[in-house]
């Protein structure tokens, strides 16, 4: 905003003026119309009377009224003053009313003294005393001895000349004896000196007044003035003998009280306005220079006048008067006393002065910081010797240098911006700036210097000290704060900053503009096999080969891990399939890339890249576009690795299915929606039951059993992925959810089994377990034994069929998990044999007493001659080692007889009994045994209804409904 506009701002409302100048022109027009009056002697010489005696009275009694609602009004040091000057106006007014009782309404002329007389007497004493409140009190003894001075200054000349010209006569008269002449001489003496006394105050005030409303003030004091001038007049020989009530003299009187009325209104309504912004004071040019000097000249006008006064009676050839030579003498002596003590106070001042100067210029000359002193034009005026130390350049050559020139011109612009900021602004609202800019050095290199800019006299002063090493180290933290430390790409806070700059930019609507995740395949091998230093130099080789594989413009970052990201600015394409082939060309080239064999420490390394593509679509966020190319690059993992997969909306369906799925599994676990069901294992020569499998249904709402397909899919899904770092999309978001059902799973078999061991029935139950399940930090080391312990279950009775799919479950820490067990005697069953990537691990570490064929080998084990070798070669291993087989999913009598043949001893499936309830499953129990296919199947228990017959189904998994319990 410009200095105009501001000062323009700054201004009283137009309103307030309107009333302040109406107020005005209703005074002049008043005091005018009352002059005129008075010069034409009113038309009447009884109207003069009234107007010049009752008139006067009123005009006196709206300034008493006036100033007492004024001094109601505040609540300040003011309001005594007010308060007097109410009285002194009804002093005013009183005396005018009476002065009109003689003179209206008596018919006669006024006796000299008079009450009219006491009461004009009372007019000027409370007005002295309101005007020293009004004063500017002095803080020292010496101050005030100053004021009594020069009060006596003032007021002892003025009395001097009047002695000189009027009141020597009177005294005269006085002592002449003649009767009645002593009042009279005492009014003719009382009235100027009152007057005298009056002025000197109202001279003191004018030299001493406070800041505070000083429009009224000063109004109130012209008032006065007014009121004395007047008196001055009347008291004089010339016209006190020829007065008479209603001439041009009460125009004075009136346009005074009038005055003094409008004093505490009108001109508070009429302030100044705020300093204009932008312009300090210290700058402006000082109003008036002679006014400012009339307190020093002031004993010397003082002295010049009582001067006059003796010169007077010299020149008229009279004879000094006794009194004159008083008053004289005693004016000089005072302006002698005030002089010392000026002299005194000026010496003080000096030496005090000096002294601060001594203290601020060793402040100056040994700070570290640079203290400048720049000219309104931009010169250096001073330069403190610290420029030596700091810009390496002597004080002496910096003076006279134009500031702008020592600024870089980068900097240039912004710095004299923001300094015509700082001084458009309020003094009072800013008094100080700081500016950080580049200076040049004597060295010639740029400095980060720190500057606190204030005003001075139109100029500035600059406190400046170097503080390059805070800028570079606060670009060195805020490089950390945005890149990985080990690669030195951009981390994933400041890839997020620049896929938003890139959506929101000008680059916006851009729909060819695409983020790249990318995964390295096989980097936890690495990590495992060769170390972690290893894989270190890895993702470095890796960060460096992405670096240089991108565009120029576009964005490399590591988010995490063996995780990348690539930001792929768009060129405005609009075309859906040429933005797909440059971008999967691009994506291509970065998998290849990444694919290269790596040499690490003097062995060559082979990973991997999966990589998933999203396109910045209309209106999509940055948070969704990196979530969509996340799970694209968990579904180009999930396809075989090693390939570029684009997103595709029905990837974030698939997701949200998931979750919802799996909220609906949480929530039917927490309602008790879930039942406990054992499917027998059975041995494939007598029939016998060894075994019951624990296996979870859900109750739907009609009260039937089901197995739920999607619910166990989901929970094997998290499972399968529990103890990886999650991601959008990517394995192990449900882990948390499944945990429940399978700890659910655990106790609710433990308590049943132990239930059946007392009613005698013996038979171990079996609780499939994941590895990662195990092993959950979440689960309490020693979960199992004291479930056993507080069911009262024998060891022996519990199996745990043991899933071991992921590559990353670490096998020292499984291996002595299960020995703990085992030794405990809890048998152990290696889950799904014959599918998994670690099933001869397994069989080589782990205390593994029963192998479960994997149901995948079992429902083409007749069919297929090929599977039929593979699984018969995998029992001959079981048997070699000693171990117990148990088939899954056997459904048809072939597979039973097949099986059999091959050396299985043990199966489990629809071929003997579907999932039981408890009360069928002791049923079954009872019985001990199931009929063993020799020809034609026939199961013992279909469904649930021992001895019926049961319908052959493929999978364990269909929906087989059971009756509820």
């Amino acid at each position: 905003m410009s200095t105009q506009g501001a000062a323009l701002l700054n201004r009283p409302s137009v309103s307030g003026e309107g009333k302040g100048l109406a107020m005005q022109l209703l005074l002049a027009v008043v005091s005018g119309g009352y002059a005129v009056g008075a010069a034409l002697n009113w038309g009447s010489e009884e109207v003069a009377e009234i107007m010049g005696d009752f008139g006067l009275s009123a005009a006196g009694l709206l300034a008493a009224v006036s100033c007492y609602s004024y001094a109601r009004a505040i609540d300040s040091r003011e309001r005594p003053a007010w308060l007097l000057f109410a009285f002194s106006s009804l002093m005013g007014a009183g005396g005018n009313a009476v002065w009109g009782y003689y003179e209206v309404i008596l018919g006669m002329e006024v006796p000299k003294p008079s009450v009219a007389d006491f009461a004009f007497l009372c007019f000027a004493p409370p007005a002295i005393v309101g005007l020293l409140v009004l004063a500017k009190r002095p803080v020292t003894r010496a101050g005030w001895v100053c004021l009594g001075l020069d009060s006596w200054l003032i007021g002892g000349s003025l009395l001097t000349l009047s002695w000189s010209l009027a009141l020597a006569h009177a005294a005269r008269t006085a002592q002449s004896g003649a009767p009645g002449s002593v009042p009279r001489a005492a009014l003719s003496l009382a009235y100027p000196l009152l007057d005298i006394a009056l002025v000197s105050m109202v001279l003191v005030l004018h030299f001493r007044r406070s800041e505070t409303n000083r429009s009224a003030v000063n109004t109130a004091i012209a008032a006065l003035a007014l009121t004395v001038l007047s008196d001055a007049l009347f008291t004089s020989p010339l016209l006190s003998a020829e007065y008479q009530s209603g001439q041009l003299l009460d125009a004075g009187w009136f346009a005074g009280s009038l005055l003094l009325a409008y004093a505490p209104w009108g001109a508070r309504r009429i302030h100044p306005g705020p300093e204009p912004a932008g312009r300090p004071r210290a700058d402006r040019p000082h109003s008036r220079p002679i006014t400012g000097s009339l307190p020093a000249l002031t004993p010397y006008l003082a002295a010049a006048v009582c001067t006059l006064g003796i010169l007077y009676n010299v020149v008229d050839g009279r004879k000094v008067d006794r009194m004159v030579v008083f008053t004289g003498c005693t004016v000089v002596l005072a302006l002698v006393i005030r002089q010392g003590i000026m002299l005194l106070d000026n010496i003080a001042l000096t030496q005090e002065l000096a002294q601060k100067e001594n203290h601020f210029r060793s402040l100056v000359q040994g700070s570290s910081d640079v203290i400048m002193i720049a000219a309104p034009t931009g010169t250096l005026r001073y330069v403190s010797p610290a420029a030596a130390g700091v810009y390496g350049r002597e004080a002496e050559e910096l003076v006279g240098t134009e500031l702008a020139t020592l600024i870089h011109p980068d900097d240039l612009g912004r710095v004299v911006h923001e300094v015509r900021r700082f001084l458009a602004a309020p003094p009072t609202e800013e008094p100080t700036t700081r500016i950080e800019c580049r200076f040049k050095s004597g060295g010639g290199e740029w400095l980060n210097v720190e500057s606190t800019v204030n005003r001075h006299q139109g100029g500035l002063i600059l406190n400046s000290r170097d503080v390059t090493e805070r800028v570079r180290l606060q670009a060195q933290l805020q490089h950390s704060a945005e890149h990985d430390p080990l690669t030195d790409l951009p981390n994933r806070a400041l890839f997020t900053r620049r896929v938003r700059q890139a959506l929101t930019g000008r680059r916006a609507g851009d729909h060819s503009t695409a983020v790249l995740f990318i995964d390295l395949d096989g980097f936890k091998a690495v990590n495992d096999t060769i170390g972690h230093q290893a894989g270190d130099e890895l993702l470095v080789e890796a960060a460096r080969r992405l670096q240089d594989s991108v565009r120029a413009g576009d964005t490399a970052a590591r988010l995490g891990g063996d995780e990348f990201a690539a930001l792929i600015l768009g060129d405005g394409n609009r075309d859906p399939g040429a933005r797909e082939y440059q971008v999967r060309e691009i994506a291509d080239r970065l998998r290849t890339t990444l694919s290269q064999p790596y040499r690490i420490g003097g062995s060559e390394v082979r990973v991997a890249a999966s990589i998933g593509v999203a396109f910045a679509d209309l209106g999509i966020t940055p948070s969704d576009l990196m979530r969509n190319a996340d799970l694209a690059m968990y579904r180009a993992k999930a396809g075989g690795k090693d390939r570029v997969e684009m997103y595709a909306p029905q990837m974030q369906a698939e997701v949200v299915r998931k979750a919802e799925l799996a909220g609906r599994l949480r929530t039917a676990l927490h309602e008790g929606e879930f039942a406990l069901l054992h499917q027998p294992v059975v041995s494939l020569t007598t029939g016998e039951v060894s075994a019951v499998a624990a296996q979870a249904r859900w109750r739907s709402a009609q009260g039937i059993l089901f197995t739920p397909a999607e619910f166990l899919r989901v929970a094997e899904y998290s499972e399968g992925g529990a103890g990886g770092q999650g991601s959008a999309g990517g394995p192990g978001q449900d882990a948390p959810r499944t945990a429940e059902l399978g700890r659910w799973l655990l106790q609710e078999a433990v308590e049943q089994a132990a239930d059946r061991h007392r009613a005698g029935h013996d038979v171990p139950v079996a609780v499939r377990m994941t590895a990662q399940r195990l092993l959950d930090r979440s689960m309490p080391l020693g979960s199992v034994e004291a479930l056993l312990t507080r069911h009262g279950l024998p060891s022996g009775a519990l199996v745990l069929e043991l899933a071991v799919s992921d590559p990353r479950v670490p096998f020292d820490d499984l291996e002595r998990r299960l020995a703990a067990l085992h030794r405990l005697g809890v048998g152990i069953s290696l889950d799904g044999f014959g599918s998994g990537y670690a099933a001869i691990s397994a069989l080589r570490r782990l205390p593994v007493d029963m192998l479960k064929l994997d149901r995948g080998l079992v429902e083409g084990v007749v069919e297929s001659a090929r599977l039929h070798k593979i699984t018969a070669g995998l029992l001959r291993i079981a048997n070699d080692l000693g171990m117990r087989s148990v088939a899954d999913g056997v459904d048809l009598p072939e597979q039973v007889l097949a099986l059999r043949a091959m050396g299985c001893t043990h199966g489990q499936g629809m071929a003997f009994s579907g999932p039981l309830d408890e009360y069928r499953l002791r049923r079954a129990l009872v019985r001990g045994t199931f009929p063993v296919p020799g020809g034609a199947a026939q199961p013992a228990l279909a469904g649930g209804s021992p001895g019926g017959s049961m319908a052959i189904r493929r999978g364990s998994h269909n929906e087989t409904p059971v009756p509820p319990t």
